[in-house]
């Protein structure tokens, strides 16, 4: 036992020997390396200090970008405090304040050595002269996206996210090292200086829209938005109502409203077309870094003028009908290439329920026509209510059309108010489905025009599937919007594969010579695959935290597969709002609608941006 106890002790002793020694080899190994790195010439590096490694890396970072801010401006004709006064947009900066953009964002190849471990940390941070530039060159291609984006919406008549992508796409052109030499290619004018291009694109756009009120309810004022003629598929904008600026409210398909404090006599309101996105920008943090560093940039056309006392004949807007629904929208498909079905002729007792039900949402009369509704219908209908301070906007001009066995009915707009998020206004289509009774017995947000061409104008296949799918979107966003739970059980398949995307900032270890430890900063897309039981369960809890839920959906793209019948590949871009979250990103979807009426799941996937390796998440990936 006792020789046992001293070869016990004796195998510890050189354990620590050991572990004292390699200590002594290791710290040295890293002085050394540091000091090469310093003395190389090749690179640039800071230091820091501090009682934990977390601090003293912040520190030595900080001293890191104040030498590249040197070198950097050191090469460009940049002044350190710089005005920029241009097509109305007017900016002061601090160069030093620009490039530390580039650090919690996209110094992705910023390389770190712990020198010195706690409570003594000392830190090394270091980058290669060659790939400071790589660093703007990779901020240029961003801004190429955003300005192709901005193009984009604004032909669809999105000019939320048109307004949105340009000013995001200004703010990032002026963090580069030399804003005045960077050029977009655009089709119709060639190669155009950006810093001064986008800003007149950006009050082309403001100049274009025009807006109207068309009624006064009570405290409310009804606005009609158009954009360049035509009713507006999206905008958003605040208002000052003599005491305050309102929070966002968002415009759809050419309505808007004004909520007005209770007896306000004002005649007289301003309001401004937002496209700042400021509480947006979390949801890409290299823009939360660049528009915190660079301030506001004023844009004057931004803000115009109404009088509530002027409502005329004129200005009310025509009601749409079904043959013009495409005409009157910024569709990126022609109106001849399809057309909505035939509307009902005898529709009288179903435009007499709405009729009803209507006059009971104005005058708060909610449960005095409950027996229109089917028991699954009422219970969406209550949760509908209970979505935000909900009111009718404008004069419902409805329509009718024979879907199988059921009647859908289109032309209802209603405004959606809340007390907390980053917008707390949205104005959606409700659309009602009466089944062979005439009893209500669905209720769901329209799609929107645009997001309607996109699928209608699938020419090659049957009037049924195009209807099919747009329906399934429809009933998708609702039951997100109206955190209906048990449908969202009911159509995802048993085995469906569901993957969800979540952005992690980590660092990652190598190994490089005589360098013991090396660490990357850098951001990575951390990929989950959940069970249908788990990713339920974390809706769940989701729901339960939040006031509201508002899907908008935009750029889709649907795919017929090959095998399975009536089965869908659908990609679409997502911007998701809450009461206290919202991000963008992209949505996957394989579907099942060989049963219109119960559409299947297979697969659902959503990234918060497109992977540099594969893009978006499609059917070939899961084979």
């Amino acid at each position: 036992m006792r020789n046992n106890r001293l070869f016990f002790y004796a195998g510890l002793i050189k354990r620590i020997l050991l572990l004292f020694i390699g200590s002594m080899i290791i710290f040295p190994a890293y002085a050394q390396s540091w000091e090469t790195i310093k003395s190389s010439g090749a690179y640039l590096y800071g230091e820091g200090w501090g009682t934990t490694v977390a601090e003293a890396d912040k520190n030595a970072l900080n001293d890191l970008i104040g030498k590249i801010s040197l070198q950097v401006s050191g090469s460009v004709s940049h002044n350190e405090s710089e005005t920029v006064t241009h097509a109305g947009v007017e900016a002061n900066s601090s160069f030093s304040s620009v490039v530390n953009t580039y650090s919690s964002a996209t110094l992705t190849n910023t390389e770190k050595l712990i020198l010195e471990n706690e409570p003594d940390a000392h830190v090394g941070r270091y980058i290669r002269k060659t790939e400071v530039a790589k660093i703007f060159e990779s901020r240029k291609n961003k801004i190429s996206d955003y300005i192709s984006a901005a193009i984009k919406a604004e032909s669809q008549g999105k000019i939320d996210v048109a307004l949105k992508d340009l000013y995001w796409a200004l703010s990032l052109t002026k963090t580069l090292q030399d804003p005045n030499e960077y050029r977009y290619a655009t089709e119709n004018e060639g190669l155009v200086v950006a810093i001064t291009w986008i800003p007149h694109y950006i009050n082309e756009i403001l100049d274009n829209i025009s807006i109207n009120i068309v009624k006064r309810n009570g405290d409310d004022l009804e606005l009609s938005i158009k954009y360049k003629g035509k009713p507006v598929n999206s905008v958003d904008y605040t208002y000052f109502d003599g005491r305050d600026w309102s929070n966002i409210y968002s415009a759809k398909d050419g309505m808007g409203l004004l909520e007005l404090a209770p007896g306000s006599q004002n005649s007289n309101y301003q309001l401004k077309f937002e496209y700042e996105y400021r509480g947006e920008a979390h949801i890409d943090r290299e823009i939360e870094s660049v528009l915190s560093a660079i301030g506001g940039i004023p844009i004057r056309n931004a803000y115009k003028s109404i009088k509530a006392d002027v409502v005329t004949a004129a200005n009310i807007p025509k009601p749409t009908k079904s043959s013009d629904r495409s005409v009157n929208s910024f569709a990126s498909v022609s109106p001849a290439i399809y057309e909505m079905p035939a509307q009902i002729a005898d529709n009288a007792k179903y435009r007499q329920v709405l009729d009803k039900l209507s006059s009971g949402i104005v005058n708060k009369r909610y449960d005095e026509y409950l027996d229109y509704f089917t028991s699954e219908a009422r219970e969406i209908y209550n949760n509908l209510i209970k979505y935000g301070s909900a009111k009718i906007v404008g004069t419902p001009s409805y329509t009718f059309y024979q879907y199988g066995a059921n009647v859908i009915a289109r032309g209802l707009q209603m405004s959606f108010s809340f007390k907390s998020g980053m917008r707390k206004s949205f104005v959606e289509e409700v659309i009602f489905t009466f089944d062979n009774n005439g009893k209500i017995n669905n209720i769901t947000f329209g799609l929107g025009k645009t997001a309607e061409d996109d699928i209608l104008g699938k020419g090659v296949w049957s009037e049924n599937a195009r209807f099919a799918i747009m329906n399934f979107l429809e009933n998708y966003q609702t039951a997100y919007a109206l955190k209906r739970l048990d449908y969202i059980s009911s159509i995802f398949d048993d085995d469906a594969v569901i993957i969800t995307g979540t952005v992690t900032h980590v660092p990652t270890r190598k190994t490089d010579g005589d360098m013991q430890k090396i660490e990357f900063a850098h951001d990575i897309i951390k990929y989950n695959r959940h069970t249908k039981d788990s990713y339920l369960h974390q809706l769940k809890n989701s729901f339960a935290s939040k006031e509201y839920i508002n899907l908008r959906f935009e750029n889709n793209e649907v795919r017929k597969l090959g095998k399975g019948g009536e089965l869908y590949a659908i990609q679409i871009s997502q911007e998701y709002y809450s009461s206290n979250y919202g991000d963008k990103g992209y949505l996957f979807l394989m579907v099942d609608i060989n049963d219109p009426d119960k559409p299947i799941i297979k697969v659902r996937t959503w990234q918060p941006e497109k992977d540099p390796d594969f893009g978006i998440y499609g059917p070939e990936h899961f084979k």
